[in-house]
């Protein structure tokens, strides 16, 4: 796996022992499966249709809801009988376990909106293309960044994108492109084309050599597997909540290494939440440490505490797990679609909760899955169809699957 492996919370005894105030033990799951079925029941969306969409936006949890309607009566009628807002001490258990989840320091965690806006956030620090220099991606990257870089060529950027050979990033291809004018290597962690994972410590022993940086989009990784932002040679990263992190829209994380943050990437847009001690008639403040240097305005509170709790759910399934609960479903994907004509454009023994199949007839099968109701993502310009799996699905699901499929 080219995804480098880190350890968390393994065992089911350790699922059990890691429940919180705010979650109920998890019952022993039935034979052959890794979770129980409490886990299923924690989002309702599984009983009413078959959702093998989570890539696309992954289904809201029951704890959230929860949390989200506290915070609801919060708003209604203010503080008292259990009703508190968002505060600061959360947020800081927030940057804390998000920080924790990709082996980074809470100090090099900034709140942002979504993915884009945090590598929006590094191409404007670093003062692209002003300062000359190439970038370096490949095909396989989200469609916001090819735009971005592609836009930024009409500028002067000097801009190399890397092909793919079999649906799959050669190595090789990449030292070619990258030399000494390189300043940044951009890519996505787990590619939502497919699903395919970068060998992203490989790329990032090839950049620092070369004396540049690395860029990873991690929403299609981050809590569907394991990301050491270290171990990974990765030197910023960014990434939304609303798909494997299990949150809502409107809110991310941005991950700049301590060493570059206000150096490399210096701030760029202004807030009071970069800030304390204000002196409105001196004009004068204290700057805040680490990466609110990056922060701006007014604090999403709803957002940052869907994903307090979603946070603490992943914690409490344990990245291994969730991680082999999808593996199970994605080989048995991998092995009975293309037997029944769908040829895969996802590489062998994939580690990734996303598969993806060329279609023949893309209005049919829009049509079996439409029948079925089955949720899935179809590319009809590109003819491809993808599924992704994640701790609420069952081997059920993809019997549903592959007869609506049949």
């Amino acid at each position: 796996m080219s995804v480098h492996r880190r350890q968390f919370l393994l065992s089911a005894a350790a699922l059990a022992a890691s429940a919180g105030p705010a979650f109920p033990r998890l019952a022993p799951a039935a034979e052959g499966s890794i979770f129980p079925p409490s886990v299923r029941a924690d989002f309702p969306i599984a009983s009413a249709q078959t959702y093998l969409n989570s890539a696309a936006i992954h289904p809201m949890s029951v704890p959230c809801s929860k949390a989200l309607a506290d915070h609801v009566a919060f708003r209604l009628k203010g503080g008292g009988e259990g009703r508190m807002d968002f505060g600061e001490e959360q947020q800081k258990d927030l940057k804390r376990r998000f920080a924790q989840l990709i082996g980074a320091k809470p100090a090099e965690i900034a709140f942002i909106q979504n993915t884009s806006d945090g590598e929006n956030i590094v191409v404007m620090g670093m003062d692209l293309p002003r300062r000359g220099g190439n970038v370096v991606l490949d095909e396989l990257h989200f469609e916001t960044s090819l735009y971005m870089y592609k836009s930024l060529e009409a500028k002067g950027l000097q801009l190399r994108v890397v092909k793919h050979r079999d649906w799959a990033i050669d190595i090789k291809d990449m030292e070619r492109a990258i030399d000494r004018d390189t300043r940044l290597v951009s890519m996505a962690l787990v590619s939502n084309v497919n699903g395919y994972p970068h060998d992203a410590k490989a790329i990032g022993d090839i950049a620092h050599a070369h004396g540049a940086y690395v860029f990873a989009d991690m929403v299609q990784a981050v809590g569907a597997v394991p990301v050491d932002v270290r171990a990974m040679r990765i030197d910023f990263a960014s990434t939304a909540t609303y798909k494997w992190l299990m949150g809502e829209r409107g809110f991310g994380f941005l991950y700049v290494r301590e060493d570059l943050q206000d150096t490399v990437v210096p701030t760029t847009r202004y807030g009071h939440r970069q800030i304390a001690s204000f002196d409105r008639v001196g004009i004068t403040w204290e700057p805040l440490p680490g990466a609110a240097r990056y922060e701006t305005g007014t604090f999403p509170n709803a957002l940052a505490l869907c994903s307090h709790t979603s946070l603490q759910y992943i914690e409490r399934l344990g990245l291994q797990n969730i991680r082999a609960h999808a593996r199970q479903l994605t080989e048995r994907l991998q092995k009975e679609l293309p037997a029944m004509g769908y040829e895969s454009v996802t590489p062998k023994n994939n580690e990734t909760p996303i598969v993806a199949y060329a279609l023949k007839d893309v209005a049919a099968t829009q049509k079996k899955l439409r029948d079925a109701r089955v949720a899935a993502t179809i590319i009809e310009n590109e003819k491809r169809m993808r599924l992704a799996v994640s701790v609420f699905n069952t081997q059920e699901d993809i019997d549903r699957l592959l007869s609506a499929l049949a």
